[in-house]
């Protein structure tokens, strides 16, 4: 490294599941040609950073790059820290460049720059690599990233996106999950079946499927059954229809035997349930996790046209005219986003109901969120779902807490043709009981995104940039490193009122609530604007530290 930097630096690691510790003195690492130092001015803690402290070496996105670098390229990056080597967290940062070495040809000294984390380029054994998970984070004074990691190879796009000096770090550091909630929504779903892919129909009979051989070929199509289906390889069971498909066609309604297709779905897949009058004798578990993160779907109609549950597929889980809206789990960091972005779509004739189970979390919610609402014509209620439970008949349901039985309940109270947006992170292998023959013969579609694109960001940095939103609107608390620990148990235990904004430059500062700024830092308290945080208060705060 150069004279510029210390020795040593201070971090965050996670040495183990569920141990957090403050490194005071990490070593800072040599910087190879290709790599670059990033300074970073804010992160933010999120929830998925308690699901890597939990899981550590057995979450997805920790376990060794299998694919896009080799082994020798990886082994001269030295903060990829695979399986259980202790990482630095934190994947929702703003910062600077401040180093670069000699052969890096996309960056430059000086960027202020959002980072870009999912790294699908990078696939590992059920996911893909991805910034703060098996790449250090920006819980650290300095992050050395690495110019063939931080490069799509697809597009040649950075996932460093310059930003502007307008904005506070604080409010370009929470366009990353702002951009989660915008892809949820914004994400385009499949309507046809996968050219080139793997088809599977498990049926004795089925109507429709020359109209979707017509719509996208397949690569191969097997049969299991006696539908003729032309140019199918036929097998006599489940059990010799080896490996995944991205589509199956199944023809009835027994619940063995749609959990075994369940599990045979790749990622991506499409399982499309033809009724044809029959219902399922049970409820059917469904892996909620896969939905999230392997973005598996489910489809299907109550007649006998497997077409039918195709045509049903929407383009994307936007917001549609008219819609009755249920957030569960509103009160949240994530689930305010979701509240916000919701009363100012501009969607006509949308009605909200923020749905929580703590009161003074919703009080909270309320306060930041009704004014919003009701600026935009929006009528929202705040609803504690203990005390007033939820009735039937929401169009689009988004569930924010990774709790098996509230899908069930969404799928329950959700109407003919709703969307249910399984928002929340469920780790894979969760499974749920779901009224499958609902989804199947009303229409209901079960969706579930993880993370974010770089197109996801700059959506949301445009609308930081020219002040459409003030993503600085969700934030709850500041801390330096002294009280990451803390800011992670609030978010762990659910309550954070809102997301949490860490100063890495700051060691010694512990967490602070904005409404308690006033009593501990009244010239910080004396920049907010209606109890939001401002650039002005985050400006005096580092001056307060300094």
């Amino acid at each position: 490294m150069t004279q510029e930097f210390p020795a040593t630096q201070h971090a965050i690691q996670f040495v183990g599941a569920d141990q957090v510790v403050h490194n005071e003195a990490k070593a800072m690492y040599d910087l190879g040609p290709t790599q670059l130092v990033l300074a970073p001015e804010a992160c933010g803690i999120c929830f998925s950073d308690t699901k890597l402290l939990h899981a550590f070496t057995h979450h997805p996105r920790k376990s060794e790059v299998l694919g896009g670098l080799s082994a020798d390229e990886l082994a001269t990056i030295p903060s990829y820290k695979p399986g259980a080597a202790p990482i630095v967290p934190g994947h929702e940062p703003v910062g600077r460049i401040v180093a670069v070495g000699s052969e890096v040809q996309h960056h430059r000294v000086g960027e202020r720059v959002l980072v870009q984390t999912d790294y699908r380029h990078l696939p590992t054994a059920s996911s893909n690599a991805a910034f703060g998970y098996n790449f250090e984070g920006a819980l650290q004074e300095y992050v050395v990233l690495d110019e063939r990691v931080i490069m799509d190879p697809a597009t040649g796009e950075r996932f460093l996106i310059p930003v502007s000096e307008g904005p506070s770090a604080s409010a370009v550091a929470l366009i990353e999950p702002w951009a989660c909630v915008e892809a949820a929504y914004a994400w385009g779903e499949r309507q046809t079946l996968k050219p080139g892919g793997r088809l599977l129909v498990v049926a004795d009979a089925v109507e429709g499927i020359e109209v979707l051989l017509a719509q996208a070929a397949p690569g191969s199509v097997t049969v299991v059954g006696a539908a003729d289906v032309p140019g199918a390889t036929r097998v006599a069971s489940l059990a010799e229809a080896e490996g995944s498909f991205d589509d199956i066609i199944y023809a009835g309604s027994d619940a063995d035997v749609a959990e075994a297709l369940g599990a045979k779905l790749g990622v991506g897949a499409v399982l499309d349930v033809v009724l044809a009058g029959g219902v399922f004798d049970r409820l059917v578990k469904i892996d909620v996790g896969r939905v999230h993160y392997d973005l598996i779907r489910y489809t299907g109609t109550a007649g006998t046209d497997a077409a039918a549950g195709y045509a049903r597929i929407p383009a994307q889980c936007e917001l549609r005219d008219g819609e009755r809206i249920a957030i569960v789990g509103a009160a949240g960091p994530m689930g305010l986003m979701h509240t916000v972005r919701t009363a100012v779509s501009g969607v006509p004739g949308i009605t909200m109901d923020a749905v929580d189970v703590d009161d003074a979390r919703l009080a909270h919610l309320a306060a930041v969120v009704a004014p919003v609402a009701e600026a935009n014509g929006v009528p929202a209620s705040f609803r504690n779902s203990r005390t007033e439970p939820l009735e039937a008949g929401y169009s689009y349901i988004a569930a924010m807490v990774p709790a098996p039985f509230l899908i069930a309940q969404a799928v329950d109270i959700a109407s003919e043709g709703a969307i249910v947006n399984a928002f929340a992170g469920f780790a894979i292998g969760t499974m749920a009981e779901l009224d499958l023959t609902k989804i199947a013969s009303q229409g209901i579609y079960l969706v579930g995104t993880s993370g974010s694109r770089i197109q996801d960001m700059k959506t949301m940095l445009a609308k930081v940039e020219d002040g459409t939103l003030d993503t600085n609107v969700s934030l709850w608390a500041v801390t330096g490193m002294a009280g990451v620990a803390d800011g992670i148990e609030s978010v762990n235990n659910r309550t954070s009122g809102g997301k949490i904004m860490v100063y890495p430059m700051l060691p010694d500062l512990g967490l602070v609530t904005l409404d308690e700024l006033a009593a501990t830092l009244p010239q910080v308290a004396a920049e907010l604007v209606d109890g939001r945080w401002t650039k002005a208060a985050e400006a005096a705060l580092l001056a307060s530290q300094g």
